[in-house]
């Protein structure tokens, strides 16, 4: 071989070392990690403290510098925290992982460490941390921000505020509700929006069991390990569980790279002599060594291909050829694979409505990443407003009114929604009720009138007494009304007027004696409350 052959296969070489050599080490890397499992006011979770342990093992085997914690109180968070943001300047990759209790409001997320009890709405503000905290200061800081949250679990602590929160529990939801990104930024829950995850009975949750299998596969980009941590769980979980992610990253970011066997000095020298002694046979043979090693780990069939034309008749020339035709099979099987789901894809959107119709218990809820139907949408808004949960108008787009009024038909229905989201079992449930469910809500100088709220009359006056048995009916005066307004209301009802009905939550009326009251409660079945106006 010629020494412009060699002089080409060298720098060949060093560029196929470069192009798979990674550069983990220059980088800088920082993480936090926090898992919250023991819980003071609420049943402890299992999981949790595992997987932060584990995360923080992989994540410091990939080059992190990791700050972590576990069960963390108020203060034990923030200053975990502030620890983390005080390393981020200059970072090249920050990551956040958060396996605990979260929760929604108003669209806004938050971590919940191990003392929060949440009895009262205003402890929403001195007993959780916002997310966004953490998320404003990795991206203000780091080039590329990786957020991992398994922390979508059923929540006690969520129940805990709805109750003290009364008639605004509807801002209240379900698992944790979908963030925006900044650029760089890639952002990975457990489950979708809106949903819950379940947490398992191994040792790790069905989500972070997955991340550790399939994150930071050599030579992968984080995308494509996402979507077999998304196979994995949908597999674990029989489909109940659709892990969602959300991306506004600008590049490829491989977490950890290709392994290469560096030529030793022999090689090198090697190369060298050659380009001197066109034709050694020893030099040729070391250079022929140093271009396999470098590419027998690559999964590109091209680099094979050029090893092949350099060298024909090769010492790994057989090895080469197997491997092309490796690469080739597992190409063709993962085209069809895709074809095949392509195929499965298109057929289920066509039967969209058929294959949704589960039992509402097992929760079917939209894929993530899919946009609802705008008539099936638009037929759930109709069937909610039938039963007196209203979302106003039948518009075809779900927004957090359509939520929050779901929401109400599932806490007046008693039925358990896997999500608020509109899908074919939610709308067959609004169907199947006949009658209203969500109770009749009556403004101020309003009253319930045949299932409506119709102005409540100025003033009602009482007739003229009558003669019954020779007798006077008494004439009503204010010095005959009960002290108590409930007493009043007791007594319309005994004396067959109006008085309390079972199909309203309110009511307005004028006791015999000339006074008006006003009752409500809380729900049906529950007291009443009267008071004189």
């Amino acid at each position: 071989m010629g020494g412009g052959s060699m002089k080409y296969i060298s720098i060949l070489v060093a560029m196929l070392m470069i192009a798979f050599a990674g550069d983990a080490r220059a980088q800088k890397r920082v993480a936090l990690v926090i898992g919250n499992s023991a819980y003071r006011h609420v049943p402890q979770l299992a999981n949790p403290i595992n997987d932060a342990a584990d995360m923080t093992g992989k994540l410091r085997g990939m080059g992190f510098e990791v700050v972590s914690g576990h069960d963390l109180d108020l203060n034990g968070v923030r200053d975990t925290i502030r620890d983390f943001v005080s390393r981020l300047d200059g970072a090249d990759i920050a990551l956040f992982y958060y396996a605990g209790h979260g929760l929604q409001v108003n669209g806004e997320n938050y971590l919940a460490p191990v003392d929060a009890q949440l009895s009262s709405a205003i402890d929403l503000d001195f007993e959780t941390v916002p997310i966004s905290l953490v998320m404003s200061a990795m991206e203000r800081s780091a080039k590329v921000n990786l957020f991992f949250f398994d922390a979508c679990r059923d929540n006690p602590l969520v129940d805990n505020l709805a109750r003290s929160m009364g008639t605004r529990s509807g801002s209240v939801g379900r698992g944790l509700a979908k963030l925006g990104t900044g650029i760089g930024s890639l952002i990975a829950f457990a489950t979708q929006p809106g949903n819950v995850a379940l947490d398992g009975k191994e040792r790790n949750s069905p989500f972070t069991a997955a991340l550790l299998r399939h994150l930071g596969t050599p030579g992968q980009d984080i995308t494509r390990d996402l979507v077999k941590v998304r196979r994995d769980v949908l597999a674990a979980t029989d489909g109940r569980q659709v892990p969602w992610d959300n991306s506004s990253l600008t590049s490829e970011v491989v977490l950890v790279s290709v392994p290469v066997e560096k030529p030793d000095e022999t090689v090198g020298k090697a190369v060298a002599a050659d380009a001197g002694k066109a034709g050694a046979a020893e030099a040729d043979n070391s250079v022929e060594l140093a271009y396999w090693d470098t590419i027998k780990s690559a999964e590109d069939r091209e680099y094979f291909m050029l090893y092949l034309e350099q060298y024909p008749q090769g010492a790994f020339a057989p090895l080469a050829r197997m491997k092309i035709a490796t690469i080739e099979r597992r190409a063709a099987e993962a085209a069809a694979r895709k074809a095949e789901e392509a195929k499965k894809a298109e057929e289920a959107k066509k039967v969209q409505a058929e294959m949704q119709v589960a039992a509402l218990a097992q929760g079917d809820s939209l894929p993530a990443g899919d946009e609802p139907d705008g008539v099936l949408v638009q037929e759930v808004q109709k069937e909610l407003n039938r039963l007196g949960c209203s979302v106003g108008s039948a518009d075809g787009v779900w927004g957090q009114g359509s939520r929050r009024a779901l929401g109400q038909f599932e806490r007046h229905s008693g039925v358990d929604l896997a999500s608020l989201e509109p899908t074919a079992a939610v709308l067959g449930a609004l169907r199947a009720r006949k009658a209203r469910v969500c109770p009749l809500v009556c403004g101020r100088n309003q009253e319930e009138k045949n299932g409506r709220c119709v102005k409540v009359p100025v003033e009602a006056k009482l007739p003229p007494a009558e003669k019954k048995n020779g007798e006077a009916t008494r004439k009503a005066s204010s010095g005959s009304c009960p002290e108590s307004a409930l007493v009043a209301a007791t007594q319309m009802a005994n004396h067959g007027r109006i008085g309390f009905s079972e199909r309203t939550d309110f009511l307005t009326q004028i006791h015999t004696c000339g006074r008006k009251y006003t009752c409500s409660r809380v729900i049906a079945g529950s007291p009443w409350h009267c008071r004189w106006r």
